[in-house]
């Protein structure tokens, strides 16, 4: 899968690693529920621009994160965050985290910006060198469960 400058190329390629994460399997023994255990995780993008790096349950509680690495002026397509809130550590590159009706959101290398739940909004590359950065999302949790 590749990534499309300024389209829904990339928005397509994190639907699938959702997707695949979702019915992704954890070894466990019959009668038991399966439980997150530690990890370290190399993070390489590679060619694709994007690589999946927590997939959800039952790998993790409810946190699912990933590597997306975008071109000079590409888009990660606007998407809503549900009922999940995002974390988004830049480690390389300027962008812009756009929010639908809301602010814009300035991004460069060593700054993490976060997007509460139901919050659609878009991620620009606006710099001259690739915007490379880890998503992190997580269901909200609501007062009183």
């Amino acid at each position: 899968m590749k990534i499309k400058s300024m389209g829904m190329g990339i928005f397509s390629c994190l639907a699938l690693a959702a997707a695949e994460a979702l019915f992704a399997a954890v070894p466990f023994q019959a009668g038991q529920s399966p439980q997150p255990v530690p990890k370290v995780i190399k993070l390489d993008a590679g060619e694709q621009g994007y690589q999946r790096v927590l997939g959800g349950p039952p790998e993790t509680s409810s946190m699912r994160s990933g590597l997306v690495v975008l071109k000079p002026g590409a888009s990660i397509g606007r998407h809503n965050t549900d009922q999940y809130e995002e974390l988004i550590v830049v480690f390389e590159g300027r962008g812009e985290m756009r929010i639908t009706g809301g602010p814009v959101l300035k991004l460069e290398s060593g700054m993490a910006a976060y997007c509460p739940p139901r919050t659609e909004h878009d991620v620009f590359n606006v710099g001259t060198t690739q915007l490379r950065y880890l998503y992190i999302v997580a269901e909200e949790k609501i007062s009183g469960r």
